[in-house]
């Protein structure tokens, strides 16, 4: 038989079908080991077939990689295929998204251990006074049972191994899983659906369209309605996947859906270890798992049969890829979800605005959950004006307001969410001399000051460096530490409230794959009075003695140079409010602003989601931006600054011929720098279009494939979500 390979190697040059013999019983989505370049590397089989041109004396062998059944599944090497085609990158890098990386290098496999059985009672063997040892093992495996090898070794060396040569014990070797999560509270509370909510999982099942948005108020249940959906699935024999924003809200959505039904649903994201990743993937590719949950990645998990495909905060920006290929989670799931025949359910309180105008336009079912569910009324919106307290002499983070409901607050046992989307110490270290700042040597970015660590830090890299002592421009000492952070916030509060626990939770104390898990659950079982926060607090948590929110800077994403600006700060906004008030107890919000007038934040006061929709959707048919055009950013990186010009340029002319045909297609056309000009010592410029008419699409993914070198990158971005 003959194998028709992808290589693992994600280069132009070897981005095509190589034939090699192989065993009768290989399939296609078989990982082989393939003799390539004169050494063995990873492949995969993509089909078999009967006959081949190459001539047989060039033909050479694949050995199959010792897996049960074939790694990738037909639905997987046919997603794979159409990405491949849509993105224009090597195909190897869009089969290695199914596969958990260490699997595909041979880092990682089962975890198997041996145990011992006895086969023959102690009363019927024959053994020697001496062979203590012997004795000693088989009256343990009498009394206890199969018992691990390993420990038997330890208590009674040599004695396993001549009672297996004797016939009297056998050994054998089970895979142990390695779980995840394993203390995840797993207390199930049967729930009986509202009207509301019954409604929507009807509407749900019986509406012909795929896609179905459900948009409700933060509160509202829609977890509820999730969890419905996925038994409903289960009862049919089908599969699910659940995809939430953050890895922070993984185990506690883990945790209800481990209530529920138990083993049946595996975890999948980045912050698990090796083996843990692998043996999950591996519970959802033998079908031991029929759900699967995880952040953006795990649109790709190997189950088939799906009966649903969820994604919550559908708006939330960290469901596009920022690494090729660049893929829209969106589009990924709708591929998987017309394959299967399937439903896709997006979930939000703000629903981004293209997903909004397609429901209103009748393309999505729209279904609205406008009460909470327990009937309670959101929380109040207390707009604290920053221009007053800085006239009044209040120069601090936090404004009168803030600082007398978290008094309020903690008087009353209760606790307080504070949100600031900027972690570290201080922003910017800057001469007040010559007005030298504080940049990163690798990246074109100021550096921030991390007090714990008692370091600056590039949040871009991740480089560390010393603090300073003077200015390296000029030699002056008078260096100020401006802009605000969670670190100096969590402190500054201490001082007002000594008696206060307080927690912090951003990049910087999250790290390892419990570290979300682990502040969260103190905070939920109220061993801290006040969680401090980036934008990692904002989503899908559920803290019933929360009763205040406070919004630090609200004005901070606001005046980005980006048109989804004004609703990137409404989203955010709204769902960190939404963390107040969910129980019994009324919630209050301080939202802090030197802009208090501004339209975004009236919509966000109001909690008026259909007035903002309708302000922004008038904003955007006035300007042509997206829904009603495509931005497209064509991003060239590379490390030799002459190199990566001469890419650009190269790029640059095939496109602008494009343009110079086509000028009916596109809105704007423009080259420049990226306005981050290095980022880990790679040079970054950018071609900026925006099309009325998406068709010259393919031919933008071809033009910057061909400029592609081993030196520099050239990839293309739609609708970025960030622009910098």
């Amino acid at each position: 038989m003959i194998a028709e390979v992808i290589v693992d190697i994600a280069a132009g040059e070897t981005d095509r079908i190589f034939d090699y013999l192989c065993d009768d019983d290989t399939v296609a989505g078989t990982r082989v080991r393939a003799p390539f370049g004169g050494k063995t590397v990873p492949g995969f089989v993509m089909r078999v077939k009967t006959t081949t041109n190459v001539p047989a004396n060039k033909l050479k062998k694949v050995l199959p990689c010792p897996d049960e059944l074939p790694a990738l599944t037909p639905e997987c090497l046919a997603l794979a295929e159409k990405l491949t085609a849509r993105y224009r990158v090597p195909k190897a890098l869009t089969l290695r998204l199914f596969l958990p990386a260490e699997m595909r290098t041979g880092k990682v496999r089962e975890l198997t251990k041996n145990y011992a059985s006895l086969l023959v009672p102690v009363a019927e063997m024959q053994l020697s006074k001496t062979a203590k040892n012997q004795r000693g093992a088989a009256e343990y495996l009498q009394q206890n049972g199969k018992t691990d090898c390993a420990y038997l070794n330890n208590a009674f060396p040599g004695g396993v191994a001549a009672l297996e040569k004797k016939g009297y014990v056998a050994i054998t070797k089970e895979q142990i899983l390695r779980d995840p999560y394993k203390d995840v509270s797993q207390e199930h509370v049967t729930r009986v659906l509202t009207a509301d909510q019954q409604r929507a999982v009807e509407i749900i099942g019986s509406d012909e369209r795929t896609v179905q948005l459900l948009h409700g108020v933060t509160g509202s249940g829609k977890t509820e309605i999730y969890l419905s959906l996925i038994a409903k699935c289960l009862k049919e024999g089908k599969s699910s996947i659940f995809l939430v924003p953050e890895i922070s809200l993984t185990p506690q959505m883990l945790a209800q859906l481990r209530a529920r039904f138990g083993k049946q649903a595996a975890i999948l994201h980045s912050g698990l270890s090796a083996g843990e990743r692998f043996d999950e993937w591996w519970r959802l590719r033998t079908g031991e798992a029929k759900i699967a949950i995880g952040a953006r990645s795990a649109i790709f998990s190997p189950l088939e049969n799906l009966g649903v495909i969820i994604i919550d905060e559908e708006h939330d920006s960290s469901y596009s890829s920022e690494t090729a290929p660049r893929y829209n989670t969106f589009d990924v799931a709708l591929l998987r979800a017309k394959k299967n025949g399937c439903k896709l359910v997006l979930g939000s309180a703000t629903p981004s605005t293209d997903t909004y105008k397609r429901a209103k336009d009748g393309e999505f079912s729209l279904i609205r959950l406008e009460k909470r569910i327990n009937k309670r009324p959101l929380p109040e919106i207390v707009i604290a004006d920053m221009r007053r307290e800085v006239r009044r002499g209040n120069n601090t983070a936090f404004s009168g307001a803030l600082k007398e409901e978290i008094e309020k607050c903690l008087t009353e046992g209760n606790q307080a969410i504070l949100f600031l989307n900027r972690r570290g110490y201080s922003q910017t270290v800057i001469c007040k001399e010559c007005g030298y700042v504080a940049k990163c040597e690798a990246c074109d970015v100021s550096l921030t000051y991390h007090r714990e660590e008692n370091c600056l830090k590039c949040h871009y890299c991740g480089m560390k460096y010393n603090p300073l002592s003077a200015c390296p421009e000029c030699g002056g000492v008078r260096l100020t530490y401006a802009g605000t952070g969670t670190q100096r916030i969590a402190a500054e509060l201490q001082k007002l409230y000594p008696a206060a626990r307080i927690l912090r939770m951003d990049n910087d104390t999250t790290s390892g794959k419990e570290g979300h898990y682990k502040i969260l659950k103190a905070f939920g079982e109220k061993k801290a009075d006040i969680l401090v926060g980036t934008q990692m607090i904002a989503k899908g948590h559920d803290f019933p003695s929360v009763t205040l929110v406070g919004i630090l800077d609200a004005d901070m994403s606001l005046h980005f140079s980006d048109y989804r600006s004004g609703e990137r700060t409404f989203q955010l906004l709204t769902q960190v409010a939404g963390r107040s008030g969910r129980a019994e107890e009324k919630g209050k919000v301080v939202l802090q602003t030197f802009d208090p007038e501004n339209d975004v934040l009236r919509f966000a006061v109001r909690y008026d989601y259909e007035g903002f929709y309708e302000n922004e959707i008038s904003l955007r048919a006035a300007m042509a931006f997206p829904p009603f055009s495509k931005i497209v950013r064509v991003l060239v990186t590379g490390e030799d600054d002459k190199k990566t010009i001469e890419a650009l340029r190269e790029v640059y002319v095939a496109l602008e011929k494009l343009y110079t045909d086509n000028p009916e297609k596109f809105l704007f056309f423009n080259k420049m720098r990226a306005p981050i000009k290095r980022i880990q010592n790679k040079h970054r410029y950018q071609v900026l279009m925006r099309l009325s008419d998406t068709s010259v699409l393919p031919e933008i993914y071809n033009a910057c494939a061909e400029a592609r070198t081993r030196d520099v990158l050239v990839s293309v971005e739609e609708n970025p979500t960030n622009l910098s």
